[in-house]
């Protein structure tokens, strides 16, 4: 009994890591390097360091023709300050923005004071804006790029504190900045927009801005105002840019999206009476607005790049890594099912 004992005290004293899972021990290194200056400092010298120009991010063409940020060390980066002569203290504006499956430390680095050809000749790559590198991207690294420019952006308007106007000063990992008169604690915020797929039960809905490349269309979206839910933004943002009044909402997913500065896209699909599908567009918010059958959406499935300039128009919709790209797919998906059933 004593014995059994003893052994139910060993177990229950372990450290808990033994019994964590590997996500679970990812995380909490990640917030160990967030909450401790010095062991931040350390795995940074270990790390992989993710470069950008004036918020442009550095990217490499692969053998197979794809585009991905390349492996900089940390020894990588001090080299080629060093070359263009820069001061070594800039690694130190490295912010953290995740970790392998390896535990090896992520970090996003703006180098936007630097020579943007000469940092291009030395990494071989080039910095490309993110709107662009977006389309270009295949793995998974494309959330990191755009978590790493959006943390990026928020420290470099955020270097004041609201209140009292005084230099806010950021953590070794960048996860926060502080007020250096009022301790006042400033953590990286995003603004929520709804994204949502309208359909009539055959057709989906799309829309584009004049900003859009050209032959682009996406799901609506739009901000959403204090005191709102998700379903009454929704139900705002189509009656204002379409005039459609929409019922059946299902939520689907969210998404971090960098654009403009910062947003939380809460993905959704929702539906309209197939007796109502008179589009009213708002060009004060929309350039169009149209229904596009399954076999449309297919087929621009299909198309990886934009048309070119003197090339006849056709549709082409947000990259694989947009939540516009996802909703799309889970809504031919759903069609492609239904005319099974039939």
């Amino acid at each position: 009994m004593l014995r059994s004992l003893k052994i139910l005290l060993s177990a229950s004293t372990s450290p808990p890591t033994r019994c964590c899972s590997g996500f679970v021990s990812k995380i909490r290194y990640v917030n160990r390097l967030k909450e401790d200056d010095e062991a931040c400092a350390a795995a940074l010298q270990s790390s992989r360091i993710f470069l950008f120009h004036r918020l442009s991010p550095l990217l490499q063409r692969t053998e197979q023709g794809t585009f991905r940020p390349p492996a900089l060390n940390f020894t990588d980066v001090q080299a080629i300050l060093e070359r263009l002569g820069a001061d070594r203290i800039l690694l130190k504006e490295s912010a953290l923005i995740g970790c392998s499956d390896q535990n090896q430390a992520q970090f996003c680095l703006d180098i936007g004071e630097l020579n943007q050809a000469a940092v291009e000749e030395a990494c071989e790559g080039n910095f490309i804006d993110l709107r662009k590198a977006f389309f270009l991207l295949t793995g998974a690294e494309a959330p990191l790029v755009a978590k790493g420019q959006a943390l990026l952006r928020w420290h470099q308007t955020n270097g004041f504190c609201s209140a009292t106007g005084r230099p806010t000063h950021r953590n070794q990992a960048g996860s926060q900045r502080v007020c250096s008169s009022s301790g006042i604690v400033y953590y990286p915020k995003m603004s929520p927009v709804v994204i949502v797929l309208v359909s009539d039960g055959k057709r989906c809905l799309l829309g584009r801005q004049s900003s859009f490349p050209r032959g682009m269309y996406s799901a609506l979206a739009g901000f959403c105002d204090i005191g709102e839910t998700l379903e009454e933004t929704l139900s705002r943002e189509v009656a204002e840019e379409v005039g459609l009044e929409v019922h059946s909402v299902s939520y689907s997913s969210s998404q971090h999206w960098p654009f403009p500065h910062s947003s939380f896209m809460l993905g959704c699909h929702a539906s309209v009476s197939p007796a109502h599908t008179q589009v009213n567009v708002d060009h004060t918010e929309l350039e169009d607005a149209r229904w596009f059958s399954l076999e449309e959406i297919s087929t621009a499935l299909q198309v990886k790049t934009p048309p070119r300039r003197g090339e006849p128009p056709v549709l082409w919709l947000p990259p694989k890594h947009a939540i516009a790209n996802r909703l799309i797919i889970e809504w031919m998906d759903h069609q492609r099912r239904n005319r099974v059933g039939e």
